[in-house]
């Protein structure tokens, strides 16, 4: 059978299926509340912002450790890895460079003052103990801050229960990989805790390529954990704690002598994420004005190891943020209400290497935000928002926003549009690297998007289009003519997002997105201007298939990926991939469930970054237990 016949059988057998409307599933999707599109809960029918989410049952059914495999059958999202899983790990939001994409734990930021762009490593990051991830998409710095550009990832751990709940899981698959997660949680008089651990192994494949002559595998080892506790000290005053942990190990690929290309080496590399949050909560005037304060740490560090060396250890780095915060609540009328705050962030970095010497570096940006909503008459609702950063080496950045959201039958028909600015401060190193200009200034990013998402067929099929366009100027890029970063480049993106969601019958669901990117360099000085982004496929096609029943679950994941260049010359091409995924899951009694996975089920060959492998066909199969 072809894998075009395969792709025909599952849609064919998901149209057989019942086609019983439920129009109470439709409602529950636009009366989904989110987090991170206006930094309090709000209902979809009423954000005016591209956004997805993908709560905790959509998580059980995929069965993906990774969550940024997760994240590429999103719309908007492209990743590259360089290597098998554990290897470093970018996240591209609509065409935007992978450093300007923030990542949260909790609402609290994870990107690293210690790398050259200032971004983060979504390698270490698993679907463990999640409750839901959203992603955000569109410059979003009114709210979010720097690097707030191409849009936000907001994962968001599993909150404590009322009651006593354990759950845990183990799995075994090919490439030797296991994987262990449990997690706790209740609450005892007035503290709710939930806490949770997991540990993976896997002796991987060679980040280099098979097709370069990469034959030795590459492992890779990661520990995590997580807590959160919620403590009520009164009616309206309550005390949140959070922590995150990752600690992991992998294997590289480096480039050894005579031929210095890349090849199998011994080469591997350590790295340790801490996250620490306390928030004190008030609620005055009947609730009418809620408070937060907040303090939140975060702390990446990094070896790199090269034991055929002389010294071993050819890389150091440490990055710190220490962020203290406030946010306001106010409800000024009943169709009118107010967000606002106040953030102080300190960033520190050091590093050291075998061919620079130890450097440390810090600096500081304190923000004021503000964001007003309205819902003047029935179905309407419009925000506009300001937004100014005052940063300790370049000075001051001011941001603004504007959405309007209408929905003229209760949720059934949707418009949508929004404009919105967002900024990038330089990085650390790249303002005082090894090639550090102190003269840099922030890149500057205005967006928009206009979209609208129906229902149809009474609730059986939602459909949503969204047009993006978004340009950059003072993009940060190196400079060869001075051999420093400068601001030299302009970017432009725009593009489509497709959606269909289908739902015919209790427990089954289908979900398809297409995605169109176009994202291009504008600098007319450069000589690659006009030229396609590098590592920005203009077209990706996801489509998902769960049933979920009694006895048990099944479900399919077809990803294709269209061509994109792995240079800014547009002289090296990575080839198009298409991926299918199938999973399925039993339960042996009311706490004891089974379950299994192929990814990568026609061991697809194909490459996110040149001359870096991906893993073939690999089945898995587990146990979930819960109590």
């Amino acid at each position: 059978m072809s894998r075009l016949s395969f792709l025909s059988c599952i849609l064919l057998s998901t149209a057989a299926l019942p086609a019983v409307a439920h129009a109470e599933d439709a409602a529950e999707d636009a009366d989904t509340i989110v987090v991170t599109a206006t930094r309090t809960e709000t209902p979809l029918s009423q954000v005016a912002q591209s956004i997805s989410v993908v709560d905790a049952k959509t998580l059980e059914l995929r069965q993906t450790p990774s969550v940024a495999e997760l994240l590429r059958t999103l719309p908007g999202v492209t990743i590259v890895r360089n290597g098998g899983l554990g290897s470093t790990t970018s996240v591209f939001i609509r065409g935007a460079e992978s450093d300007q994409t923030v990542a949260l734990i909790d609402g609290v930021k994870l990107n690293d003052p210690s790398a050259p762009g200032g971004g983060f490593n979504f390698a270490d990051l698993l679907t463990d103990n999640l409750d839901r991830i959203e992603v955000l998409r569109g410059a979003q710095s009114v709210l979010w801050g720097s690097q707030a550009i191409g849009g936000v990832v907001n994962l968001i751990t599993s909150a404590p229960t009322q009651g006593l709940q354990i759950k845990a899981s183990g799995e075994y698959g090919r490439y030797d990989a296991g994987r262990a997660v449990a997690n706790i949680s209740g609450t005892v008089g007035p503290v709710a805790l939930s806490a949770g651990a997991g540990y993976l192994t896997t002796d991987g494949i060679s980040v280099a390529d098979r097709s370069g002559g990469g034959t030795e595998p590459d492992g890779y080892h990661l520990f995590g954990a997580h807590a959160k506790a919620q403590v009520a000290l009164a009616d309206d005053l309550s005390l949140d704690l959070r922590g995150f942990y990752t600690k992991s190990k992998v294997d590289l690929d480096g480039f050894p002598p005579p031929n210095f290309e890349l090849g199998d080496t011994d080469e591997y590399s350590r790295q340790e994420q801490i996250v620490g949050y306390a928030g004190l909560n008030a609620a005055l005037f009947d609730g009418r004005l809620k408070n937060r304060l907040a303090v939140a740490w975060t702390r990446i560090d990094r070896q790199n190891y090269d034991p055929a060396g002389t010294p071993i250890l050819t890389f150091d780095a440490l990055g710190r943020n220490l962020r203290f915060e406030y946010q306001g609540g106010a409800e000024l009328a009943r169709s009118a209400d107010v967000t606002f705050g106040a953030e102080h962030e300190g960033q520190r970095y050091r590093t050291e290497s075998v061919f620079s010497p130890l450097d440390r570096k810090k600096a500081n940006i304190d923000s004021v935000y503000g964001l007003l909503t309205l819902r003047p008459l029935a179905g309407v609702t419009a925000a506009a928002g300001i937004r100014h950063d005052d940063h300790s080496q370049f000075g001051g950045k001011s941001s603004a926003n504007a959405s309007l959201v209408w929905t003229p039958n209760e949720g059934a028909t949707i418009l949508r549009a929004t404009y919105s600015e967002g900024f990038k401060a330089p990085s650390l190193y790249q303002l005082y690297g090894d090639f550090g200009n102190d003269d840099l200034r922030p890149e500057v990013a205005k967006s928009w998007d206009a979209g609208v998402e129906q229902s149809l067929i009474d609730g059986l099929l939602q459909a949503r289009a969204t047009w993006f366009e978004r340009r950059v100027v003072n993009q940060i890029d190196f400079d060869l003519s001075t051999f420093t970063y400068a601001n030299i480049a302009r970017a432009r993106a725009r593009g489509a997002e497709i959606e269909l969601v289908m739902q015919p019958t209790p427990g089954f669901e289908v979900r398809a997105n297409y995605t169109y990117t176009k994202a291009q360099n504008r600098e007319r000085s450069s000589a690659n201007f006009g030229n396609d982004l590098a590592r920005r496929p203009r077209n990706a096609v996801s489509v998902t298939a769960d049933y979920a029943w009694s006895a048990g679950s099944i479900g399919a994941t077809i990803t294709h990926v269209s061509n994109s260049f792995d240079n800014a010359a547009n002289s090296v091409r990575l080839g198009g991939y298409a991926l299918v995924d199938i999973r399925a899951s039993m339960p042996l009694t009311e706490n004891v469930e089974v379950y299994a996975r192929v990814e990568n089920l026609f061991d697809e060959r194909y490459q996110t970054a040149s001359g870096y492998g991906q893993p073939g066909r690999a089945a898995t199969g587990g146990v979930r237990l819960r109590y």
